[in-house]
């Protein structure tokens, strides 16, 4: 039996697809205007994380 006829007895599956997609646009936004509004210092701080050794630095 191919997977299609398993999506094809659930009620409602057409449901599914158009609710990721909803999630992942809403997501995708929110996440692209705090990446424009994000104070750039703490952003450069943030890049240089991994380069840091010195553990004693904060925001």
């Amino acid at each position: 039996m191919k997977f299609i006829n398993y999506l094809q007895s659930i009620t409602g599956v057409s449901v599914y697809p158009l609710t990721s997609l909803l999630l992942f646009t809403i997501f995708f936004t929110v996440a692209s205007i705090w990446a424009f509004k994000a104070d750039k210092g703490m952003v450069d701080h943030v890049s240089r994380i991994p380069l840091d050794h010195d553990d004693s630095q904060s925001l």
